[in-house]
């Protein structure tokens, strides 16, 4: 058999050979440093046979699949060091992730001083160095081991398996897990790990099966990776939303009130606000119209949709359905109630397209395990809107909603950090999807074209798209690296049959129009929170609660410090006096920490010349000015919405 390398270079051999067996015949260097394999593009074990010609590439943990599989098996280390100290814990799942691994267990919370106790626990098992041996059994065998060795989730992993899937276990030492690999050979070439933290995680990531405790962990080649990692870790705590926005006093949480319903607090809501006011306005400037419509909807409505069919289980539900004569329902979407503006006259062809759009206040039922600050929580507003449009005007239309996503990326300064994701249908679970399987084929290469016309790199995942089209999903990683979906373009073919809409054309026929339903910035609250990562609070001008802060040196100067407050706002700027009885120097350092972009310093010479001392978030010490030419500056800054850079601190002006 012909081995083709990643080099282009080709190696031959008569009798089949493992991936190691091959590793180990390029160079025993390579041997040491493999983790995985790469078979025709495919990861495989190093244990894996190659008996015929293929194109093979070694993986070490210098590529992202080598590092994974290293990382797979730090958490089966995990896993066997937790069952050492805690022989009543039960295994469930211990994938590799972007930033590591985790691995799943039922038992009793654990403290950082129990992961201490681990992660020592682990070094031994790692000094002794155990092989992973890979084996086989049959269904029927496989149930009894686990039973055996009393591990109730794997049993029922195993029972969910197709009846013909293979079944393959690792062990390390007396140490036996449930697995498909790949793993290292054995544990001795993890050198530097960490285990970061650890949670509470539902099984299956249902709320209605047992809670589970997650523990967190990385792992790295290097020891300096590792300390890379760990600082940035540590970084991330900094800019983490959840701290820093509840530092900041832009919003808060009451357990009262209750998980995922966060308080927005004056500074937050004027942030939101000031978004708000800019979307909406660059609607109307590219061609929607408004609407308002309620916040929640009789049961018949959703069942129209599908969504009482499709997405029940995730709706805020307002009565019983077996006691009650009408049941409501708060409303997870906006898109049925502009279908309704859109019925109530009739449309002709020359009426489209018409692009509706609403601020629109959802209500989502999730699950009290994945609620995280603004990012994820149960009522929220998004800059919702809908398109109709007859079917030859789709492509553009759907165009201009990508233009618009990517000005609202550029404008708040984050278009470099999303990719762009084709969510489409899942073929193996037709049942979850309305329509046929032609339409889903043909609006998810329309999606394919546009992107790839508009130079747009993206990625296709299947089982993403929503039960009635596919859509782009715009993505963004948090601090910690957790992906979140910000914008959604989304293709609807099928949803105007449902609520009968039709226009007419100009032969006086009725014909089906298409949809898009899109977001131009997405969530407001979960925007916020990324912004506040992105910035570390430290916000472009524009989108900041309050953006001047005038400092008195005395209250002497109280007066004049007032009459530039009131000539500022006049002006539109978001302005405030620091008017307490404490020193200079310590106004300007509590302004710093506050990341207002300007102070105003005034004094005696000041207020004599109509001055005002500017002292910069960007630059420093910009000396003093007419207080009019800091006004027409700052106005042109806001009205741009221009994103500063901030000098490092050694060359600002002082």
């Amino acid at each position: 058999m012909k081995i083709t390398l990643k080099d282009g270079s080709g190696k031959e051999y008569e009798n089949a050979m493992s991936v190691m067996e091959i590793a180990a015949d390029i160079s025993e260097g390579l041997a040491r440093m493999a983790c995985a394999g790469e078979i025709d593009g495919k990861v495989v074990d190093l244990r894996t046979v190659v008996d015929k010609d293929c194109e093979l590439n070694i993986l070490t943990a210098n590529d992202a699949e080598g590092l994974r599989t290293m990382r797979h098996t730090a958490s089966h280390v995990l896993a066997e060091a937790v069952k050492r100290l805690f022989p009543n814990a039960k295994l469930t799942i211990g994938p590799s992730i972007d930033t590591g691994f985790y691995y799943d267990f039922e038992a009793e919370p654990f403290s950082r001083e129990d992961l201490d106790k681990i992660e020592a626990e682990m070094k031994k098992v790692i000094k002794e160095g155990a092989k992973l041996e890979r084996f086989t059994l049959p269904r029927g065998e496989a149930i009894k081991l686990m039973q055996d060795r009393n591990e109730p989730y794997k049993v029922e992993l195993i029972q969910d398996l197709p009846e013909d899937a293979e079944l393959s276990f690792y062990q390390q030492g007396d140490f036996v897990d449930l697995c498909a690999g790949p793993h290292l050979m054995s544990t001795k070439p993890i050198k530097a790990f960490k285990l970061t933290s650890s949670s509470g995680a539902y099984w299956r990531g249902d709320s209605n099966k047992a809670m589970l405790q997650r523990i967190y962990g990385t792992a790295f080649a290097k020891k300096e990776e590792l300390n890379a990692y760990l600082t940035q870790l540590e970084e991330a705590k900094l800019r983490d939303h959840n701290k820093l926005g509840r530092e900041m006093e832009l919003f808060t949480t009451v357990d009262v009130i209750g998980q995922g319903l966060p308080l927005l607090m004056p500074k937050g809501t004027k942030m939101i606000q000031t978004m708000q006011r800019w979307i909406e306005d660059e609607e109307e400037k590219r061609g929607y119209v408004r609407t308002k419509t309620p916040l929640m909807a009789k049961s018949d409505l959703y069942k129209i949709s599908g969504h009482w069919d499709h997405y029940k289980e995730g709706m805020f539900v307002l009565g019983d359905e077996e006691k009650d004569k009408e049941v409501f329902a708060l409303r997870p979407m906006t898109c049925p109630f502009q279908y309704y503006v859109y019925k109530a006259s009739p449309k002709s062809y020359r009426d489209l397209p018409l692009r509706y759009g609403e601020t629109s206040t959802l209500f989502r039922n999730e699950d009290s395990g994945e609620m995280h600050g603004l990012t994820r929580v149960r009522q929220f507003t998004i800059s919702e809107g809908h398109l109709i449009v007859r079917p030859d005007q789709m492509v553009e239309e759907f165009k201009g909603c990508m233009a618009l996503a990517k000005y609202c990326l550029e404008t708040l300064g984050v278009e470099e950090d999303v990719t762009y994701c084709l969510s489409k249908w899942d073929p193996e679970n037709k049942d979850k999807y309305i329509g046929e399987v032609e339409v889903w084929e043909q609006t998810q290469q329309h999606i394919r074209d546009i992107l790839n016309e508009l130079h747009i790199p993206f990625y296709e995942e299947v089982g993403g798209a929503a039960f009635y089209g596919p859509k782009v999903d715009i993505q963004a990683k948090n601090v910690y690296g957790k992906e979140d979906t910000m914008i959604t373009i989304q293709w609807d073919a099928l949803l105007a049959e449902q609520f009968d809409m039709y226009y007419v054309d100009q032969n006086g026929e009725k014909v089906r129009p298409y949809i898009i339903h899109r977001t131009s910035m997405g969530c407001y609250e979960r925007t916020l929170a990324w912004l506040i990562e992105k910035y570390a609070g430290k916000f472009p001008t524009w989108l900041c609660p309050e953006q001047v802060r005038v400092l008195p040196i005395s209250e002497k100067y109280m007066a004049y410090a007032e009459k530039v407050e009131a000539e500022l706002k006049e002006n539109g700027i978001l302005a405030t006096v620091d008017n307490r009885s404490e020193k200079i120097g310590y106004k300007i350092r509590e302004t710093r920490l506050a990341k207002v972009p300007y102070m105003l310093v005034v004094g005696e010479k000041e207020e004599a010349d109509g001055l005002v001392s500017v002292r910069s978030r960007f630059t420093g010490n910009d000396g003093q000015q007419q207080l009019s030419d800091f006004i027409d500056a700052i106005c042109k800054e806001i009205r741009t919405k221009e994103i500063r850079k901030e000098l490092p601190e050694e060359e600002k002006t002082r």
